[in-house]
This record gives C-alpha cells, structure tokens and sequence, in this order.
C-alpha cells in the first residue's frame, strides 16, 4: 500500500475496534413490494425513505430499466448490485483498486476534499478549479493556498516554503478546466508531489470520456494514470448520465464511505440512472470512433475561426473551445446574435471567470455535423 496513505489505514482500524465502520452492501429491492434482498435473504424492507410506495411502483412498471427512486443513502438501502457493477467497471477503467459512486461530480469533490483534508494538513489549490474544488477545500480544516493558474513554480515555491509545517500537502487540480479547455500540467504536477511527499488529486470531470486511448481521461492521455493517486469523475457529461464517483486505492474509498458526508448523507443514485451510466461507460470504450470524431470537429472549428479569433494553443484539440470578449454586455449581445441564427452558445460571466473576461464558450459534441460547425464558424466569424 502507498505509505502516503498508512494515516487512513490506521483511522479504519480504529473505526473497526470501535464498531463504527460502514461497508456497502448491494440490496436488491423487489419490484412492487417493499421487499429487498440482500444475502440471499428475503426481508420486509423498513430502512427506506419510499414513504408513499412511489419508487416501489416505478420498478414495476419498467423493470428493464430499474426504478428512478433508490429510496435511501447508499449505506442504508439504496446500494443496488448494479451500483456496485458499475463501480466495479469504473475502477477497472481507471486502472485503480476501487471506486465508490457519488450523488454528482459536484458532492464527490466536495466530500472528497472536505473528509480528506483537515487540521494540519495544507491544501494547494488551482485558481482556475470548479467551484466544487473551491467549496471541498473551504469546507476542509485544512490551510490553503491558491496559485496562479497552472503555475507550477509557484507550486514548487509553496511546498519548498511550507511542506515542512504540514502534516500532509494535497495538491488539488481539475485536469482540463472548464471554461478555457487547458489542461493541467499533470506531469510536473507528478514530480513534485512525489519530491515533497505530497498528494495529488485530479478532477477529471472535462476528461471521463474524451481523452485517452480508452477514452478514462487526461490522465491516461498524458501517461501519468498510475501516478495520480486519487481521481475524480462525473457521470453526467460525457458519460451522458448522471453522479459523480472517486477512484483510487481501496483504503481511501474505504475511508469515503465512512467520512464523506456527501455521500452518507445523500440519497443514493437509482438504478435507473446507475443501468445507463453502465451501459455508455462500456459503449465509450467500444467505439472510440466517437472521440476521433469530435477531435476532428473541434480542429475544424478552430481552422475556421482562427483568422478572426486568437484561441488557446492546444496540442490536442478538446470539446471546450473559448471566445474570450471581454466585457460582460459584450458577450451577452454575442450570445443573442448566435441565437437569432439559430446557435445557442452561452455567454459565460464573472464570477465563473475573471472579470474582463467574460467569453462565449463553445460545447462540442461528436454528433454535431460538419455543416452545423462551419455554420457556427461563419456565425463566429461575423462578430468580428
């Protein structure tokens, strides 16, 4: 096991001698009946929050697909053994130990660092990361520091300066950012965690799905998988479902089970959702032809614009792809002229980006035609 991570393994052990450790167990509800299985077992079913038999009824009338209810937290009822199918596949993708499922992206990043991070540790923190990073870290104990944007000097000048004081440091970063598409420069990241004994946690949100031969992320992209301990990922973009989930070593989903409260305290996802997440995890691996496509879209748009707009240099050419306007009334009169053409593309304003920067940023898709990117590229093109 990772000696970074012994301070956990002794925290569970101590969780065990006082009888306080919660396991996920996979209990399987019976369609129609408040009735679950779970060991072979049959049991009238008394521990779900199905108050009016709602989601009972749901999973009667499309079986196929599992109810749209799971009735409670995962830790009481609301683990079924397609969840647990499901984590089982995320974690091999990932190439990791485990995996454990979370409501939303936002609650994994938000219970992950908040139960990870506490007095005496230092977090050091990106100051482009989603607002679910900032609020993990604001929840924590934990001192932080942000830096500059992809700055990894300053990373190296604040663990020279501080590691020292810290119990444990957790350099927390998305991997590709959200509203310019960059990426984290993974790799130096890597060194210098593994230089100052620190903890690297990358929030793969943008990358689940795109990058990588398989298709896991910019992780896998860059090569740097197995050095990224602690990864963390949505459902709901590419995968085109919905939750969030954590993978890494078994001892630290371990730990998220008993400590991150936004999954304790949450009612679990339903199978419903769980059964098509499962289902487009296996298709994205299957048909990689998606990702070339959208690759391929992505520089075709680029091409077309690049004479009127300066966009961020890329090296692979991602689905997020920024214009950078300025001024917020500015990027609102863009936005309405691309939608009185038919091209919805949302003005994005402080506080989501830094003031002066407000910009119109485009989503793409592999299902969009060639024809509707060179309709956006003239439209584009237009506003200048």
């Amino acid at each position: 096991m990772d000696a970074r991570f012994d301070w956990i393994a002794k925290r569970l052990k101590q969780f065990d001698g006082e009888g306080a450790t919660r396991r996920l167990a996979p209990r399987q509800s019976q369609p129609g009946r408040m009735v679950i299985q779970s060991e072979g077992i049959n049991m009238v079913n008394f521990g779900s929050n199905d108050y009016l038999g709602l989601a009972a009824e749901q999973s009667t009338q499309r079986p196929e697909h599992g109810s749209m209810g799971s009735g409670a937290s995962a830790l009481v009822t609301g683990f079924s053994p397609v969840a647990l199918q499901l984590q089982q596949r995320l974690a091999q993708w990932e190439a990791t130990e485990s995996c454990v499922l979370f409501p939303s992206g936002f609650a994994a990043n938000l219970g992950t660092i908040s139960a990870l991070a506490e007095a005496g540790d230092l977090i050091l923190s990106d100051a482009a990361n989603h607002a679910s990073i900032i609020d993990g870290c604001r929840l924590s104990k934990a001192q932080r520091f942000v830096y500059p944007h992809n700055d990894t000097s300053a990373v190296a000048a604040l663990l020279e300066t501080h590691r020292r004081r810290f119990a444990r440091v957790f350099i927390v970063t998305d991997s590709v950012f959200s509203m310019d598409g960059d990426f984290a420069p993974l790799e130096a990241l890597c060194d210098l965690a593994d230089r100052y004994d620190s903890i690297l946690i990358a929030d793969e949100a943008h990358g689940t799905g795109v990058f990588g031969d398989s298709g896991s992320g910019l992780c896998e992209h860059l090569g740097v998988k197995h050095r990224v301990p602690i990864r963390i990922g949505t459902l709901s973009k590419a995968i085109g479902a919905m939750g969030g989930f954590v993978v890494g070593p078994q001892v630290v989903t371990d730990y998220l089970v008993n400590r991150a409260r936004s999954m304790i305290y949450s009612t679990a996802l339903p199978p419903a959702l769980v059964s098509a997440a499962l289902a487009n995890v296996i298709q994205i691996q299957e048909e990689p032809q998606r990702r070339a496509q959208l690759f391929e879209l992505s520089q075709r748009l680029r091409d077309r614009v690049a004479s009127k707009w300066r966009l961020p240099p890329m090296s692979t050419p991602g689905q997020i792809v920024p214009f950078v306007v300025g001024g917020n009334e500015e990027a609102v009169r863009a936005s309405q002229r691309l939608a009185d053409a038919g091209l919805f593309v949302p003005a994005i304003r402080p506080p989501t980006v830094p003031a002066g920067t407000a910009r119109l940023r485009v989503s793409l898709s592999s299902s969009h035609s060639d024809e509707e990117i060179d309709r956006l590229a003239e439209a584009l093109c237009g506003l200048r």
